[in-house]
């Protein structure tokens, strides 16, 4: 599919005007309520939508299902994000009116990193077909692991890029407001804000090892795999702040995210196989693609909510405590 130059000049002026309005909107820290995140989600999910008409009007029909695919996609993958981000909220005590600050670097950290990883994905794919049945197995694998619940033993304080961190810039025990960096006796020292910020930014770069390979299993295309990232990623402050208080209850969205991914592992190996063994091999459309998730999803959220969990999941930071102790941990000693 050729992209013309100017589709991605707008793409590009979308997502900068974007982030500005919302920088301006929440320039000043305050603790985001249910009502303001239920109206940027709506505003983010729209955003989306309308993209995905001009996309299949200027792209072509397939190109809209594609990017609406991929968003969906990256959308219900996500999820795991929020409790991740629960739990690493919970574990720096961050303090509620400072969440969004954080979670908005966090966001432009992963525009980044995802638009590296997601170029090198799709040019690999390009020269190495047969690197799909590997991306393949990882989904699957990832599929097993969520049935599992193995998906449950993340540690902020284990953090390689935590560690690092530390290694390199002192870190101060105490936040500074929305502040990352004080001066103390002529020293510059970094605030635990950003080791949160630093920790979302590492939990992104595990989450990418799943977010990579499904959404090349949508599309190979370049423009539609970033955009749908890029717009999945946007709303997802906003999902974070409209579902805080009721991640426990969707008990079984895992188990319908291990359905979706081990059904995008089985796409992505018929495409692999399409493509290097035989023309033969029938491929899944994206339509049906498209079917499947959104049948997943609402299905996992009714049956979450009609059979509620005996016990509850993580829960995010309510109370502005004091954070932990970031300058040793007791894996340093």
């Amino acid at each position: 599919m050729h992209v013309p130059f100017w589709a991605w000049i707008a793409f590009g002026a979308v997502v900068v005007v974007m982030l500005a309005i919302d920088l301006v909107a929440h320039r000043k820290a305050h603790v985001i309520g249910f009502r303001e995140a239920a109206w940027w989600s709506v505003g983010w999910v729209a955003l989306a939508l309308i993209f995905a008409v001009v996309v299949a009007l200027t792209l072509g029909g397939n190109a809209g299902v594609e990017f609406t695919t991929a968003w969906l996609l990256e959308k219900s993958l996500s999820v795991d994000n929020l409790f991740v981000f629960a739990l690493i909220f919970g574990y720096f005590k961050v303090p509620r009116a400072y969440q969004h600050r954080v979670l908005f670097f966090g966001v432009v950290g992963a525009l980044v990193f995802r638009a590296i990883f997601l170029a090198a994905g799709v040019a690999i794919v390009d020269k190495f077909t047969a690197i799909l049945f590997v991306f393949a197995a990882v989904l699957l694998w990832s599929a097993y692991k969520l049935t599992k619940d193995e998906d449950d033993s993340y540690d902020p304080g284990a953090s390689i890029a935590l560690r690092l961190m530390r290694k390199v810039v002192p870190v101060r025990d105490d936040y500074a407001e929305t502040k990352f960096f004080v001066r103390e006796l002529g020293k510059r020292v970094a605030t635990p804000l950003l080791a949160v910020v630093v920790a979302i930014e590492a939990a992104d770069l595990v989450f990418a090892v799943d977010s990579v390979p499904a959404v090349l299993a949508v599309s190979n295309d370049a423009f539609i795999v970033y955009s749908s990232n890029a717009f999945a990623i946007l709303g997802l402050r906003a999902l974070y702040f409209l579902l805080a208080g009721l991640l426990e209850k969707f008990h079984l969205l895992a188990k319908g995210l291990a359905v979706i991914l081990a059904f995008i592992g089985v796409k992505l190996t018929l495409q692999a196989a399409h493509k290097v063994i035989s023309p033969a091999v029938p491929e899944i459309p994206s339509l049906v693609s498209l079917g499947v998730i959104v049948t997943v999803l609402t299905a996992s959220v009714v049956l979450s909510l009609r059979r509620p969990a005996a016990a509850p999941g993580p829960q995010p930071a309510t109370a502005d405590a004091e954070p932990r102790n970031l300058v040793s941990s007791p894996t340093e000693g």
